[in-house]
């Protein structure tokens, strides 16, 4: 394990500047579901696909600059419900077997026999899942702010862990909850996320997108919290979310991505956890460390859970550049 900033220092830990995509696209993946999809930096680089978090959040501009854009050809592309992809906030057909299967679609679509896999947060669990289902397909993983999807962390973050880290944010999550329902927010929150009423489900995505956004970073960022007062984003966001965490995240298993490691052991593999990140906190990213101890692993002394923190933005930039040198090389 390498406490971060110790190693490879001649490797460029820099964000890239901003690229335009080259192209863009819908691609359709189900009867009711479109996917919006775009490429950026080297047309004929080393593909590498992004998975964006929440599940819900959709992708930035921002994401592309983690890769060298004269190296990489960035994908990225916005889950089912989420960001351009259409129908927005839906939950029908939106399993993570669903978007493992649009992964699949997509990597086609592109024709990409095979591709790198970055994903942080939710994107993390979805990146541990695809490999999982189609290691043959993986050049590489890079993993950021571990999310297993197991019950202990979904209660840590939704049913009071967490708050007894932010007591103050918590309260205007717990308090849209009548008392007799406390015994389960995520249960509380589905009930409203779902209402018929489109002004409770707002308010509930609110709520519920806000608690996130003042928890994600070690030191409070204005910008993302603001994320939080944005309804078409918090909408999906929060409804995607709830759907997911309510179905244990479809996994048959409270640790089937644990017990299918096996599959991917020989990927080269980097974890990077922020220390001090409340919402997917290290004891998952130790975990799978513990059951993958090829891969490198990578904690950031001084960092929360968000991607855009300066030390774990820093170790995501420096690890595509290890893979970058590595298929440079010929390994």
């Amino acid at each position: 394990m390498m406490e971060s900033g110790k190693e490879l220092p001649e490797l460029n830990r820099n964000l890239y500047p901003y690229v335009e995509p080259y192209s863009t696209g819908i691609l359709k993946v189900s009867d009711i579901h479109t996917i919006y999809w775009e490429q950026s930096g080297n047309p004929t680089g080393h593909p590498v696909v992004f998975l964006h978090g929440g599940p819900g959040g959709g992708t930035t501009p921002s994401n592309r600059r983690f890769f060298d854009p004269d190296f990489y050809r960035i994908i990225l592309f916005d889950q089912r419900g989420a960001g351009k992809s259409t129908p927005h906030a839906c939950l029908d057909q939106n399993t993570t077997w669903d978007l493992i299967d649009d992964i699949e679609k997509l990597r086609q679509h592109l024709e990409i026999p095979e591709w790198q896999v970055f994903g942080g947060s939710w994107g993390s669990t979805l990146a541990l899942a695809y490999s999982q289902a189609h290691p043959d397909k993986v050049t590489g993983l890079v993993l950021r702010g571990i999310f297993l999807l197991r019950k202990k962390e979904i209660d840590w973050f939704y049913e009071g862990g967490a708050a007894a880290i932010y007591p103050d944010a918590w309260e205007s999550f717990r308090d849209l909850i009548p008392e007799n329902e406390r015994s389960c927010f995520v249960d509380a929150y589905s009930k409203r996320l779902n209402s018929d009423d489109k002004e409770t489900q707002y308010a509930a995505a609110r709520a519920w997108t806000k608690w996130e956004m003042m928890t994600a970073h070690l030191l409070p960022n204005e910008e993302n919290i603001k994320r939080g007062e944005d309804d078409i984003f918090s909408l999906a966001f929060a409804r995607i979310e709830n759907h997911y965490f309510l179905n244990k995240g479809f996994f048959p298993s409270d640790s089937f991505l644990l017990d299918n490691i096996d599959n991917i052991r020989h990927i080269n593999a980097t974890i990077v956890q922020g220390r001090y990140d409340v919402c997917c906190p290290m004891m998952s990213a130790w975990d799978l460390h513990k059951a993958w101890p090829e891969a490198d692993f990578k904690v950031v002394a001084d960092a929360g859970h968000s991607a855009n923190e300066p030390g774990i933005a820093a170790e995501l930039v420096a690890t595509n550049e290890k893979l970058k040198n590595l298929i440079k090389n010929g390994h």
